[in-house]
């Protein structure tokens, strides 16, 4: 957390440790250190939010503050942890946040007094004693052992303030109604246990293909539905990196250092293959299945086979494939489970593990102890790392180049023929339609859709290099003509042919409300589900987050069967077998904390709605060579000094 802790700390009082623990870290946590907006550390700009610049310095010292604070918070963070809850992403997403929100205050003219952030140093819990604040002179004495100067630390203080400001400006209109909050507690509390049926029309196969006749009457029914959509044609200049990967030399020193500075990447954790026989149990049958499982425990010590008993006793869906459950899969069973499995060396036999459901006996089929891959073994790969991140650096410096000459002459093809290049063109391009088979991902009709006539590209990072582009001509949005749509008018004939087939088989399925539905899917190949407890809102399989059946599924009576609603891919039926209601009385007691919860749910909602909008406003620009190179450095630092 903070570096500028001492180890040298006996002759600080008690309270000094609660102060230093709770007030100091929890601001400078998020404005600390070197990570304050504004200030210039490390070299380069990592992000641009409007007319601010963010350095990599300040995301670096942000995300490394972020780590330290949640290693306190989870034992065995790792690198892999970091990556899959997005960190990283968070972390630059709320500094870039930070940046916007400060901007906003500044155009609104709003200003923080030094009473306020005498209010505020005052104000913590952590500074006072017996209810009084613990005075200006222990408080300037602690920063000052933690080497943090007073005035800078007020400054970082004063944009905390200015930005809550801002949001409690930003979200003063926001309320509750009494009619709001009862329905959004009645979508919490009520569930209902549903089946349904879907009929998807991709599945449905129709062999006759639509007449001319047919195609030409759809269109003019529909002409309406059919548009040529705008695009955009572009000189640009595309600099490949495998094209520079030629003039990049890799010496072996490079690689060792690569190895050992990032030796996490060639770490491979330890391997645990488990096998499980599960013997379920009610209250009333548990001693008697306790007794059992000590019996087929004794059974495996005594040398029978583990999957042979699996298959004949275990009384899980693994039981068939004797039991085993794989190398993670396991890892998704109870914790009394995993703990018990963590434990087990191979071929090792746990003891009866009990759990709130059933019996577990657990065996390690397999086991592979942590271990680092050689250097002689990985040496290729690292090269080949390494020369892709050179001939990058080239492209770079290739495409900052043209791009500086180009804006300068306001001509990329004159820039691009000084350096002996030759220009192309992109031809016209849909807003995010591939160009070529180098940017499959439509960067670069993205980036001409930000641009006004003639105007140039910033440099388009994309996978295989990087590009510079300038816009050369605009084609409105116009009517289509039947030529230029013919094979989508008649697709859309079949899709609605096809749909409509799904309607009617649903529809039969209807009328007749007491057969047997798995018995219809498995007759009509239709796929069939059954959920115990469904929330409004909530996904459901095959259909999606779809309000009509939400509705549906909360007005229909018992036992009765829906019309066809329609699905993404087709029609659904629902049957409702049983329903949970919220109750007012309930309400009416939770509803003071129910209206602290919503409004800061619709405070919340309403500032990722108005951050995004600022986002695109003031055209927030991440380098994200730069930020993933970053990273990598920060989490691969993080990891060697665990």
């Amino acid at each position: 957390m903070l570096k500028t802790m001492r180890k040298n700390v006996k002759s600080l009082k008690p309270i000094l440790w609660i102060i230093v623990g709770t007030f100091i870290v929890s601001i400078w946590a998020i404005w600390g250190g070197a990570g304050r907006l504004g200030e210039a550390g490390r070299a380069g700009t990592l992000a641009t939010a409007g007319s601010q610049k963010i350095s990599a310095d300040e995301y670096y010292q942000g995300l490394r503050q972020r780590l330290d604070a949640m290693k306190k918070q989870y034992s065995g963070l790792n690198q892999n942890l970091i990556r899959q809850l997005n960190i990283p992403e968070q972390t630059l997403g709320q500094i870039i946040q930070q940046h916007l929100l400060l901007q906003i205050a500044q155009s609104m003219g709003l200003q923080v007094t030094d009473a306020e952030i005498g209010e505020r140093i005052k104000s913590y819990p952590a500074l006072q004693r017996d209810g009084q604040f613990v005075g200006y002179e222990l408080y300037k004495r602690i920063l000052e052992y933690n080497h943090i100067p007073v005035s800078e630390f007020e400054d970082s203080l004063r944009q905390e303030i200015l930005i809550g400001k801002v949001i409690n400006l930003l979200t003063a209109g926001i309320t509750v109604s009494d009619e709001e909050l009862w329905t959004n507690y009645r979508n919490e509390k009520e569930s209902a246990k549903i089946e349904y049926l879907v009929a998807e029309a991709s599945k449905i196969d129709i062999k006759s293909q639509p007449a001319e006749a047919e195609i030409a009457a759809a269109f003019a029914k529909n002409a309406a539905r059919y548009m040529i959509p705008e695009k955009r044609t572009a000189d640009y200049i595309f600099l490949r990196n495998d094209d520079f990967k030629k003039d990049v030399k890799i010496q072996d020193a490079e690689i060792a250092k690569y190895y050992q500075d990032n030796i996490g990447q060639f770490r491979e954790a330890e391997k645990l293959r488990l096998s499980r026989i599960w013997l379920p149990f009610t209250a009333k049958e548990r001693a008697a299945v306790l007794s059992e499982a000590r019996d087929i425990l004794k059974k495996a010590q005594g040398g029978a086979d583990f999957a042979a008993l699996a298959r004949t006793y275990s009384k899980d869906d693994k039981a068939k494939a004797g039991g085993d459950w794989g190398l993670d899969e396991w890892k998704s069973l109870s914790a009394k489970e995993t703990e018990a499995a963590d434990k087990l060396e191979q071929g090792q036999l746990s003891g009866v593990v009990e759990t709130d459901g059933g019996a577990a006996i657990l065996k390690a089929t397999e086991k592979t102890a942590a271990s680092t891959k050689p250097l002689a073994v990985v040496s290729a790969t690292i090269r080949t790392i390494l020369e892709d991140q050179k001939a990058r650096a080239l492209v770079a410096e290739g495409i900052q180049k043209l791009e500086a000459r180009a804006l300068k002459e306001k001509n990329l093809d004159f820039a691009v023929q000084q350096e002996g290049l030759k220009i192309a063109s992109t031809g016209p391009l849909k807003k995010g339609q591939p160009l070529g088979n180098f940017d499959t991902a439509g960067a670069v009709s993205e980036a001409l859709f930000e641009l006004k006539d003639k105007g140039i590209s910033a440099p388009i990072s994309i996978y295989t290099g990087a590009v510079l582009a300038q816009l050369e001509r605009i084609e409105p949005e116009k009517p289509a003509k039947l030529d230029e749509v013919r094979a989508d008018v008649a697709n859309d004939i079949v899709q609605d042919l096809k749909k409509q087939q799904a309607r009617e088989m649903l529809s039969e399925i209807e009328s007749r409300p007491k057969d047997d539905w798995g018995v219809e899917a498995t007759k009509n190949k239709l796929e069939y589900k059954m959920v115990e407890e469904h929330k409004r809102g909530q996904y459901l399989g095959l259909i999606g987050e779809n309000p009509e059946a939400d509705d549906l599924i909360f007005s229909l009576a018992l036992q009765k069967t829906s019309a066809p609603v329609r699905v993404e891919d087709g029609y659904a039926i629902f049957r409702v077998l049983g329903r949970k209601e919220a109750s007012r009385a309930d309400f009416e007691k939770d509803k003071a904390s129910e209206r602290d919860t919503r409004l800061e749910q619709k405070r919340n909602e309403f500032l990722v709605s108005y951050m995004a909008r600022a986002r695109e406003e003031k055209k927030v620009r991440v380098n994200e060579e730069a930020f993933l190179k970053l990273t990598n450095e920060i989490l691969n630092r993080y990891e060697r000094e665990q």
